[in-house]
């Protein structure tokens, strides 16, 4: 099945209460286990190349990895830019093959986060690439603070981009190791009120698996972005490989057998997220 973009699977979720899963990839073994644990259910999801991963490999390769896994899956496959600043890196990445790209303003005014994203969007529209952007700014745990989404803004910022995904900051956190359940439900639901396209939550790591399968089945959000969780996932597997095989030193060897407990731990996210 050929790569898709987010127009062709979150008004779905909305429409039917349910939502997907944003899997943040830095690398082969990742983004392979959560293709095989998508095509194992049957179900759709959404792969990601954010800043970390994009320091390591370049965008072109990241492309050409994306698609051929994607290309080949039999279920949607979404390729996805994520926490994109510029127009540069957006049409770089459409340009490689990626489906679906974030262009980050959550730094912007409202005036120039708008102007900003509009450039984005007119700058692919050529191609069946999809948009989300984000208002408000998702803050990072122990670093930068959040400053929460206006719902007045969001609603004028969607009526004026016409954005295929908008990313809301309502007390979710990037990088937070441990779940918590500080989302405000009062700010959704005003913000709910003011738009109608589908919401997207990074840093649900941090939010519990009770209070993610609550918000994708009763609410407008239906992209969680996961990483914290599948890194340590990652680390806590490979540590078990290393001290049961401490013999062996062949990488490709070692890395294969986490693919595994990856898949599992994937399967599980996209199920609960499910209304079903």
């Amino acid at each position: 099945m050929t790569a898709v973009s987010l127009k062709e699977i979150l008004p779905d979720a909305l429409e039917k209460g349910y939502a997907i899963p944003g899997f943040v990839v830095l690398g082969w073994e990742d983004a392979i286990s959560f293709v095989e644990a998508s095509e194992e259910l049957n179900l759709p999801i959404i792969i990601q190349a954010g800043p970390a991963c994009r320091q390591h490999t370049p965008i072109p390769v990241l492309g050409k990895m994306f698609r051929e896994l994607a290309d080949k899956a039999k279920t949607k496959i979404v390729c996805h830019l994520d926490h994109a600043t510029s127009e540069k890196e957006c049409e770089t990445a459409v340009n490689e093959g990626f489906t679906s790209v974030m262009f980050d303003g959550s730094a912007l005014n409202l005036n120039e986060n708008i102007n900003q994203t509009l450039s984005v969007c007119n700058l692919i529209k050529k191609h069946d690439v999809s948009v989300e952007a984000e208002l408000g700014f998702v803050g990072y745990n122990n670093n930068s603070k959040s400053s929460l989404t206006n719902p007045d803004e969001a609603k004028i910022f969607v009526e004026q981009t016409k954005i295929d995904a908008l990313a809301v900051s309502i007390g979710n956190v990037h990088l937070q190791k441990s779940q918590q359940n500080n989302i405000n439900l009062d700010l959704l639901k005003e913000i709910e009120q003011k738009t109608s396209c589908p919401l997207v939550l990074h840093g649900s790591s941090g939010i519990s698996y009770d209070s993610r399968r609550h918000l994708a089945l009763n609410t407008s959000i239906c992209k969680f972005n996961i990483g914290t969780e599948l890194r340590q996932e990652f680390g806590k597997n490979l540590r078990l490989i290393l001290e049961k095989k401490k013999n062996e030193f062949d990488r490709i060897k070692i890395l294969t057998e986490l693919i595994q407990p990856l898949k599992e731990a994937a399967k599980k996210i996209i199920l609960n997220l499910q209304n079903n």
